[in-house]
């Protein structure tokens, strides 16, 4: 780094326990940190550049926010692109020149956010660098970790917000979910949120005597890359369902949540407006399962709140199975090895469990005692590996929710 950093933090990821595909539609999500994430040092340079190492991989990149992104721009190479170039024209004049490092110890493409705890990461570190929260534009748009969290969600999309617009993002048609459980996460906690905008709408200590295991799939999942297409179109399903009914309704809201909740009648009025909808991109049918999995899913989100402040293992283990089954038969992002880890978790004695994020490969969570995790963990995994030598070795961890984005003090 040419030098002793001046500031570091903890970037931590994140697991989605329920909301799948709900934040970028405006709905519900709850959500948790864990204490694996990136650990992030950063001190200035005066040319201008961005240049970060993974020490992980031994990678180093170096971009200028001044310019657009060169032809091929991928990976690593993007995501800190992407930042740097929405703060450089999101906030002109900045000195934004920062050398950075990285290292972390979160399976990489494995659904637990490892990317956009790079953007979160990269982004502190940028703003550090050109003291950007004492901005006008900072202090006028961005109050609070959770308006940050949605402006790093359009940072990453590369979408308007308010009083700063879009650039190009990293491809995806994401939202702001994963942005919002790495800054704005409790320590402890279970934390329900609300997206479009985002609006925290409960938080909820997660019962002493429960934790996370955490396995992946083998099978990486990669939303800005192996698996793009595939992200977006779960997300252009939504977007064409709240398209539909903004040109139906007469009253336009700002996400297909909001016209849900518009009326009493509102979801009678859309599935009835799907037949004959001009969209190329989908069937009615299509557009029908789409709507009916958010609806469903938002829903379970504040009855998975409270099954964990009752801690009711039946309810949670109720709410998981139909997660999971409903993302398979009507979101339609599982695979047979997620399909088969979630099933065999509750084989191995865990009392809930569901895969989460972008889906297509990824990560499974379990909820298993905290005295039998580790015997859970085991014969979980080794159960898995058994049928699926392929993806062997399987990374996995127990864990209790963690702490959100934390800066560290110089030494």
């Amino acid at each position: 780094m040419g030098g002793a950093p001046h500031w570091r933090w903890f970037v931590p990821g994140r697991v989605e326990i329920f909301g799948k595909h709900t934040d970028y539609a405006g709905g519900r999500s709850l959500l948790a940190a864990v204490p694996r994430g990136i650990a992030v040092i950063a001190r200035p340079r005066a040319d201008g550049l961005v240049c970060l190492h993974d020490v992980r991989d031994g990678q180093k990149i170096a971009v200028d926010p001044s310019r657009e992104a060169p032809p091929g721009c991928r990976g690593l190479h993007r995501y800190v692109h992407v930042v740097g170039r929405r703060f450089f024209l999101n906030f002109p004049g900045c000195e934004l020149g920062t050398d950075i490092a990285i290292a972390s110890d979160l399976p990489r493409a494995a659904g637990l956010s490892s990317s956009s705890a790079l953007v979160c990461g990269v982004a502190s570190a940028l703003a550090k660098r050109g003291s950007l929260t004492d901005r006008e534009e900072w202090r006028t748009h961005i109050r609070s970790a959770a308006s940050l969290a949605w402006y790093l969600g359009c940072v990453e999309n590369g979408l308007d917000f308010e009083g700063l617009p879009g650039s190009s993002g990293v491809g995806t048609h994401g939202g702001s979910e994963d942005h919002t459980a790495i800054l704005a996460s409790r320590l402890h906690h279970v934390s329900q949120y609300q997206f479009v905008p985002v609006s925290l709408l409960a938080e909820v200590p997660m019962p002493p005597d429960w934790t996370f295991v955490i396995a992946s799939s083998g099978v990486q999942a990669d939303k800005a890359d192996s698996v793009l297409a595939r992200y977006n179109r779960a997300s252009n399903g939504a977007r064409a369902l709240h398209a539909i009914w903004n040109a139906r309704a007469g009253a336009p809201t700002p996400s297909l949540a909001a016209a849900l909740a518009s009326a009493p009648d509102a979801i009678d009025r859309l599935q009835a407006w799907l037949t004959g909808a001009d969209d190329d991109r989908f069937t009615a049918a299509e557009l029908a399962q789409r709507l009916r999995h958010f609806v469903h899913e938002d829903a379970r989100v504040p009855l998975a709140t409270d099954a964990v402040a009752a801690a009711d293992t039946a309810a949670i283990g109720r709410l998981s199975s139909d997660s999971q089954r409903e993302a398979h038969a009507l979101l339609g992002n599982q695979i047979p090895e997620t399909m088969a880890l979630a099933a065999s978790a509750r084989e191995a004695g865990a009392f809930a469990a569901s895969s989460f994020g972008a889906g297509f490969g990824g990560s499974v969570w379990a909820l298993a005692g905290k005295a039998d995790a580790e015997r859970v963990a085991r014969e979980w995994v080794r159960a898995y590996e058994a049928t699926r030598p392929a993806v062997a070795p399987v990374p996995w961890f127990i864990a209790r929710p963690g702490p959100p984005l934390t800066e560290l003090p110089a030494e």
